[in-house]
């Protein structure tokens, strides 16, 4: 039971909250009536004495109600006028209004026209004819409507004329068949005119298709409406309604208004006046929140408040709703966020605070601030990078380069032998970034670096130190004719980077280390193919620098050849390598003047006081790899006896006293004979002169180990075995067997006595 009348509380409740709602605010006067039929009547209208706003002798805003008739009908009291509609909000009331009518035979005799009142006068009414909303029509052809005010002066009118049935121009209202036009403002008297054009044989035209009668109107234009052809043979009487603009007006505006507070019509703190457009007065309405009759007192029904909490439909609140005074407030549920106006416009509320939301938005713009600067430097670091890359190549002779390459390609026969240009990126990624883990070697010039290029080659990466700028002149023109020195017994150069200050040189992968490493690495030599190999790899790389001599255009000098400079593949075969201190020698020229550089022990020591660097100067740095390989012993050794530290001046002691056989490795000695040790060291001796030139060429250093190396081949070569005149053909030149080595003091640089000699053979 008590569930049930908790119910029955709660239905009840909203069904008085629902009605509450509904409740319409009063428009009359407490104990007034209200309606006329169907019609409101609003103060300050008023049907009933005490009902409506007084004016002293008078009352222009009374009204009577004719219940005789159905439905009844709402007539201003004084002019009789009847009423149609009254609006308190729009300031708007309607009257109907007789249209003026005549009518003509075809001679043009007037045979009827309309008694009823066919004119208005609204003067001593709030109204005023609507100028916005009415139109003046003359209807019918032909036809001169207008009215006057009411001291008879014209006003407003038009001229509808007649055109044949055939050319009639059906349409809108617009001086065929019918006129309009509009009044001004202001009006509160119409008389209404017809005016009739005389026959004649002028007049032909406007009588074309004449209508039997014509009409003259002020109606509501939303109302007339033109495209129904009935309104051009109508005969008879009608009504037109018309649209009247009603305001207090014993004053002119509201300023005026607020000087007699007593009078002032507009009532209650929340009732706001505003001056009228249509002739003089003022109306009032409620402010902004509140509803009601702003002309009532608070007490009886004037602006009071609006409840929008209960005005869903109005005022639509999908959370906690509360009013105001003149207002309210719609927020969502608490937990939630958002819109609450808006169907689903409340979501739960974000744990992620304001202050937080600030001190992020701080953190991001400060980050993406150092980001950006951050940004452009990198930005500005790479264009810095690019820009000294691009000079780098410029000044390496890279542009230089490149034409010679596309002048090469365009050769018949030619191109570039597969020499390329590579990027420093193209070799850091080839060399792990030049990891330690992949160091080959390290020379005077720089560190050579095994690399993995990305077609899966594997090359050798010189990264030189430093480069003379006198050398970067002809340092494009140098790689490029280095590029083309195809020769087994030469490593062959691949390509260079030049946008790097040093340029570094790419060049064919040897994988069996050095001549150097091969002789002192401790492996030791193969015991049956120890002498043979050595006379190859000696007789390999004579051919190789004599090729460099005389075969390639222009000459090449190599300027530091050593065992650490000749490389051996897997199957020992020679390489010579590492042209960093080569040059290019003109056909017309036999030596270049350079600064000195090389490897000590292996210097010319004539080109270490001239500074020429020559072909010769080659021969003698071959001959000390080549004394290198038969000794087994290194050229310059840092400890034991000054005299006895270089191999070549070692060597040229020991000869004087015919003691240099017991520096040649014991193998050596062992294999080979009497004659072809005597021609080796004859030929040792020539290729370490002090002067360059009783050195022999490349060339025919290259021929005697070649035929060294038959003749110790053959039989009749080896050591204790043959003929010893076979062997005097088999070297190619007549044996001397009494060898006295003599020595004159103006020719070779004894280093224990500071004198020359000449070696003589």
């Amino acid at each position: 039971m008590a569930t049930t009348a908790l119910l029955l509380l709660i239905v009840l409740h909203l069904l008085v909250a629902t009605a509450a709602a509904q409740r319409k605010l009063p428009v009359a006067r407490p104990g007034c009536r209200d309606r006329c039929g169907n019609i409101t009547v609003p103060y300050p209208f008023g049907i009933g004495a005490g009902c409506y706003r007084d004016a002293r002798a008078y009352s222009p805003f009374e009204l009577k109600c004719d219940d005789g008739h159905s439905p009844p009908r709402l007539v201003n009291a004084n002019q009789k006028n009847q009423l149609a509609d009254l609006s308190l909000e729009d300031g708007e009331a309607r009257a109907y209004l007789n249209a003026t009518r005549r009518c003509y035979n075809s001679t043009g005799g007037i045979v009827g026209r309309n008694t009823n009142k066919a004119y208005m006068t609204l003067l001593g009414t709030p109204y005023l004819f609507s100028s916005t909303k009415n139109r003046l029509v003359a209807l019918g052809c032909p036809n001169l409507g207008y009215f006057v005010h009411g001291d008879g002066y014209y006003v407003s009118g038009c001229m509808s004329v007649c055109r044949p049935s055939q050319a009639a121009m059906p349409g809108p209202c617009t001086g065929i068949g019918c006129c309009q036009s509009e009044i001004p403002s202001g009006i509160g008297f119409f008389e209404p005119t017809i005016r009739d054009f005389p026959r004649g044989q002028e007049g032909f035209s406007f009588y074309a298709n004449s209508t039997p009668c014509r009409y003259v109107f002020l109606v509501d234009k939303e109302w007339f409406s033109y495209t129904d052809s009935v309104f051009l043979n109508r005969t008879d009487d009608f009504d037109v309604p018309v649209v009247l603009d009603w305001a207090i007006r014993n004053v002119g505006n509201c300023s005026a208004a607020r000087q007699n507070t007593t009078d002032f019509a507009c009532r209650g703190a929340h009732s706001k006046c505003f001056s009228v457009t249509n002739g003089l007065g003022y109306r009032c309405n409620c402010s902004q929140g509140y509803d009601g009759n702003p002309y009532l007192e608070v007490l009886d029904g004037g602006c009071t408040d609006i409840n929008e909490c209960q005005l869903k439909g109005d005022y639509p609140c999908y959370g906690v709703c509360n009013n105001t005074q003149g207002g309210y407030t719609c927020q969502c549920h608490p937990g939630t966020s958002g819109d609450a106006t808006r169907k689903d416009g409340c979501r739960p509320k974000d744990k992620f605070t304001l202050a937080l939301k600030v001190v992020t938005g701080v953190s991001v713009g400060v980050f993406l601030s150092v980001f950006m600067c951050f940004w452009l430097y990198l930005g500005l670091q790479k264009r810095k990078l690019i820009k000294a890359k691009q000079s780098f190549f410029e000044h390496n002779g890279g542009v230089i380069l490149q034409q010679q390459m596309r002048s090469y390609s365009g050769t018949a026969g030619g191109g570039g032998g597969g020499f390329k240009i590579f990027s420093e990126e193209e070799l850091e990624k080839a060399t792990n970034n030049f990891s330690a883990d992949q160091i080959l070697g390290r020379g005077g010039h720089g560190i050579v670096y095994k690399g993995v290029l990305e077609d899966k080659a594997v090359v050798a990466i010189k990264k030189s130190k430093v480069m003379e700028a006198t050398e970067t002149k002809e340092f494009a023109r140098e790689m490029l004719i280095l590029s083309q020195i195809n020769h087994r017994n030469v490593v062959k150069l691949h390509g260079c980077c030049l946008e790097v200050e040093v340029p570094m040189l790419v060049y064919e992968y040897v994988s069996n280390g050095t001549l150097y490493h091969y002789i002192h690495g401790g492996e030791g030599l193969d015991n049956n193919k120890a002498l043979d190999t050595r006379l190859r790899i000696a007789a390999e790389s004579a051919e190789a620098l004599s090729y460099m001599h005389s075969s390639a255009s222009p000459p090449i000098l190599h300027g530091d050849v050593k065992t650490a400079n000749i490389l051996l593949d897997d199957n020992l075969t020679a390489k010579v390598t590492d042209f960093g201190a080569s040059k290019l020698a003109p056909n017309d020229e036999v030596e270049i003047a350079t600064l000195v550089q090389g490897t000590c022990g292996y210097l010319d020591p004539e080109y270490l006081m001239t500074c020429q660097l020559t072909d010769k100067s080659d021969v003698y740095s071959f001959g000390v790899v080549l004394l290198e390989l038969l000794t087994g012993k290194k050229p310059i050794r840092f400890d034991g006896p000054e005299e006895g530290r270089s191999l070549v001046s070692g060597f040229m002691i020991a000869a004087k006293v015919g003691g240099h056989y017991e520096l040649l490795d014991n193998q050596v000695r062992n294999e080979m004979r009497p004659e072809a040790l005597e021609e080796i060291t004859h030929l040792m001796m020539r290729c370490v002169s002090m002067s360059g030139e009783e050195r022999p060429s490349m060339k025919e250093v290259a021929e005697r180990l070649e035929a060294l190396r038959r003749y110790q081949r053959h039989p009749w070569g080896q050591a204790g075995a043959g003929d010893p005149e076979e062997g005097q053909s088999l070297l190619g030149r007549e044996q001397q067997r009494d060898v006295n080595y003599k020595f004159k003091p103006q020719d070779v640089l004894d280093l224990e006595e500071a004198s020359t000699y000449t070696f003589s053979l």
